[in-house]
C-alpha cells in the first residue's frame, strides 16, 4: 500500500520577498530533481508579503503554497487581518490554523479556531489544524486529554466530503524551537490517538486524513519518525528555511512512500 505524505514548511516571520524568492526557487529546484511521486506533496508557507513571489518562484515545480493563518470573517473592519478568500485568491492551497504560537501569543482558543476552520473550508482552502500539549501538560500526563479537547472543540459541527479537505498537525509544544523532539514512539502514540479521536468526530473518512508531526522534524530524525504508521509527514519550521535540509526530509518521505 502506498503511503501518503505532506512535507510542509512553515517559514514563520522569516524572509523578505526577495529572500523568499531565493529560498522558494532553491526548494523548487530540489523538488524537481527529487521527482516526488503523487503520494508525496510539498508545501511551503511563507509570510503573507512573500506569497506572490514564492508562488512565482515555484511555478512548474509541484511545490504548493500555503498561508500561516487567516481570519474567520470574509471581510470587515479587522485591521491587519487576512480573509480566507484573500488567501485563496493569492494562490494558496492550504492555511495553517491553531499553531501553538498563535494559541500562546495571540490567545487563540479552540472555539475561535473552529470558526476559522469552517471559514477556510468554505473558501476551498485546506486547513492544517494544529494540536498539541505543553511540557507541563505532558509531565502531568494530560497529553491525550488536551489533544482530544482541541480536536473535539476545533472540529465541532464540521463535515468533510473527502479526507483531502483537512490536515492535522501534532505539535508537542515543548519540542518547537527548543531543539528537542519527541521520540518516534512518542509521536506515533499521539498520532494513533489523534486518528482514533478523528474517527469519533468525523467517522470512517478519518482513516485517510493526513496527520503531520510538527516538533523539530529534521533530516536526522526524519526517517525514523516518518516511518511510523500514523505519521503522514511534517510541519517543519527551522529545517524548512534551508533548502538542503528541507529537501532531505522530502527525500525521506519519497523513499518511504514507495518502499
Amino acid at each position: 500500500m502506498t503511503r501518503k505524505y505532506l512535507i510542509a514548511g512553515n517559514w514563520k516571520m522569516h524572509t523578505t520577498p526577495t529572500e523568499s524568492r531565493t529560498l522558494a526557487a532553491a526548494i523548487a529546484e530540489k523538488n524537481i530533481f527529487l521527482k516526488p511521486p503523487p503520494s508525496v506533496q510539498t508545501l511551503i508557507c511563507p509570510p503573507y508579503t512573500s506569497i506572490y513571489t514564492a508562488l512565482e518562484a515555484v511555478s512548474g515545480s509541484g511545490v504548493q503554497i500555503g498561508a500561516q493563518d487567516c481570519h474567520s470573517e470574509a471581510k470587515g473592519a479587522f485591521t491587519g487581518e487576512i480573509a480566507p478568500n484573500m488567501v485563496k485568491a493569492s494562490g494558496c492551497s492550504h492555511v495553517i490554523l491553531g499553531h501553538s504560537e498563535r494559541r500562546q501569543y495571540f490567545g487563540e482558543t479552540n472555539a475561535m479556531l473552529n470558526k476559522k476552520i469552517r471559514a477556510a473550508l468554505a473558501e476551498g482552502l485546506i486547513p492544517i489544524y494544529c494540536v498539541g500539549e505543553t511540557l507541563i501538560e505532558r509531565q502531568q500526563e494530560q497529553t491525550v486529554g488536551v489533544v482530544r479537547s482541541q480536536l473535539v472543540d476545533g472540529l465541532k459541527d464540521i463535515s468533510l466530503q473527502t479526507a483531502s479537505q483537512l490536515v492535522i498537525a501534532y505539535e508537542p509544544v515543548w519540542a518547537i524551537g527548543t531543539g528537542l523532539a519527541a521520540t518516534a514512539e512518542q509521536a506515533q502514540e499521539v498520532h494513533a490517538a489523534i486518528r482514533s479521536f478523528l474517527a469519533e468526530i468525523l467517522g470512517d473518512i478519518s482513516a485517510d486524513i493526513l496527520i503531520l508531526y510538527g516538533g523539530s522534524l529534521k533530516p536526522e530524525n526524519a526517517d525514523e519518525i516518518l516511518s511510523k504508521p500514523d505519521v503522514n509527514g511534517g510541519l517543519i519550521g527551522g529545517a524548512s528555511l534551508q533548502a538542503d535540509s528541507f529537501a532531505a526530509i522530502i527525500a525521506a518521505a519519497c523513499k518511504l512512500a514507495v518502499s
